[in-house]
């Protein structure tokens, strides 16, 4: 079996001088490479990780950074009227912290802070579905829908199947899926939701056959958005698919999403609608406005960020809202991989003697950011972060608490995907009243969820040097 490769070695050695070529070219290759990393200015750790990892594997780490490696996308986006931005409800106008994390949010994504009239948290796949498929069957002029994960399952053929059905009626059906996370579903699954009229794309589809451009591998669509009717709108976590549906999986995620109605599901329309014409190659243009929609009572900034803007708008407003604490932090999310910014965040809310709560699930869908996270907890426990492992399924919320009425509920991990690579959207709330409903489905994850203690066993072999590698690799997970 080898032979054929040992004879093609022994034919290589005999060439003349054939040591110092490759040592010449692994320079080459090496510097040029390098170079070209170390000119596009990221953090240093992750710098330092791609060049050891080139340096280590000649050749092959080239492949791995075509593939994988950090890249930036230049896209066109609508025109965002920034002047025409409401004001904040009375209630909240003269807050000096909301008006600072509002500016940021206009200042990193263009995107006005806006309203609500109505705001519902939808608690797991169940209550989400349900009132998803009631709100598609009253759809009377479109629907704009984006997913990570849109699956041919049991859930995923009857949000198409309803979808179809509105198609059929005469609404306008835009779907938009990522090429990556909805993989496993064929094509030929949405054909007869396209045979009644409506409209399929894939985000980052895979180019083969060009191999002199890189591929968008490592760089996907997170977002989950539904606009109906430009009035009402759907974000947070949960994708298509029964692996989100407790009533029909006993392990489905735990999870959080959220319905809205008012103008803030024209600002999650407007992000639908880049993404859209980017991976369709159309003009980036909206629907009409639907009728005058009145201002709501609810403080709603729409946060999106991704490869293409290097301001990191999601990371930014986690960090910034994290250091306006001045009693509580509670954040909740299944991956957990922070960056020195937001690590030294919670360190020094903790440190100041705030209520500084992390619960993150016990096992997540990946091993390694499994122990990644895990790697961090002595630091935090240190500082006094209380920690939590969710227990009893996986934990899939992204939720961050700050004192009684501040909230940022989305797409986005912590982590350095969903900060840097991924396409995510996230909605900042100043509202007391989301607040204290978010703190009591915080709390009920809470009481599911052991606490993790400076004294628990850590193994070598099984506990912290596998989390010490996992660290290692962090920077690029």
């Amino acid at each position: 079996m080898f032979a054929p490769l040992l004879d093609a070695w022994h034919a290589l050695s005999q060439i003349h001088g054939i040591g110092l070529w490759l040592t010449l070219g692994w320079l080459a290759y090496l510097f040029g490479l390098g170079g070209w990393i170390v000119l596009q200015k990221r953090e240093p750790v992750a710098t330092l990780s791609w060049l050891l990892g080139l340096a280590l594997l000649p050749y092959v780490g080239f492949i791995i950074y075509h593939y994988l490696g950090p890249q930036r996308i230049v896209r066109h986006r609508l025109r965002r009227a920034r002047t025409k931005a409401p004001q904040l409800p009375a209630a909240t106008a003269d807050d000096v912290i909301a008006r600072e994390l509002s500016r940021m949010g206009v200042s990193t994504t263009g995107l006005p802070p806006t309203t609500a009239r109505d705001v519902r948290m939808l608690i797991d796949g169940g209550a989400k579905y349900t009132a998803l498929l009631e709100d598609i069957a009253a759809a009377r002029d479109s629907i704009d829908m984006e997913y990570y994960i849109f699956l041919g399952d049991r859930t995923g053929t009857a949000v198409r199947d309803a979808l179809i059905e509105r198609a059929r009626a005469g609404v306008r059906i835009r779907l938009l899926v990522d090429a990556v996370g909805s993989g496993k579903t064929p094509r030929r699954f949405f054909a007869p939701l396209v045979e009644a009229g409506g409209h399929v794309a894939w985000f980052h589809p895979m180019r083969f056959g060009r191999i002199w451009r890189r591929p968008w591998l490592n760089l996907r669509t997170h977002r989950k958005i539904v606009v109906i009717d430009g009035h009402i709108a759907y974000t947070g976590g949960i994708n298509v698919t029964d692996e989100e549906d407790e009533r029909l999986r006993s392990d489905a995620y735990r999870d959080l999403h959220l319905r809205l109605e008012g103008r803030v599901a024209r600002s999650l329309q407007l992000v639908f609608a880049e993404d859209w014409a980017y991976a369709t190659g159309q003009p980036p243009v909206l629907p009409p406005v639907p009728e005058e929609v009145e201002p709501g009572t609810w403080a709603v900034q729409v946060v999106s960020s991704g490869p293409d803007s290097h301001w990191e708008a999601i990371h930014r407003m986690h960090v910034a809202a994290i250091h306006s604490a001045t009693r509580r932090v509670w954040l909740t999310t299944p991956y957990f991989v922070p960056g020195e910014a937001a690590m030294q965040a919670l360190t020094s809310a903790a440190l100041g003697g705030l209520d500084v709560r992390l619960l993150v699930p016990k096992v997540s869908d990946s091993r390694v950011v499994t122990l990644a996270a895990r790697s961090y907890f002595d630091e935090l426990l240190a500082a006094g972060v209380r920690v939590y492992e969710y227990m009893p399924r996986l934990l899939h919320s992204k939720t961050l608490l700050v004192d009684d009425h501040l909230a940022i509920i989305g797409s986005a991990n912590f982590d350095h995907r969903s900060f840097r690579l991924n396409f995510e959207v996230s909605l900042l709330f100043h509202d007391a009243r989301l607040a204290s409903e978010l703190e009591r489905v915080i709390e009920l994850d809470l009481a599911h969820s052991p606490r993790v203690r400076e004294d628990r066993p850590k193994p070598l072999w099984s506990c912290r040097l596998p989390e010490a590698i996992a660290r290692l690799v962090s920077p690029v997970l």
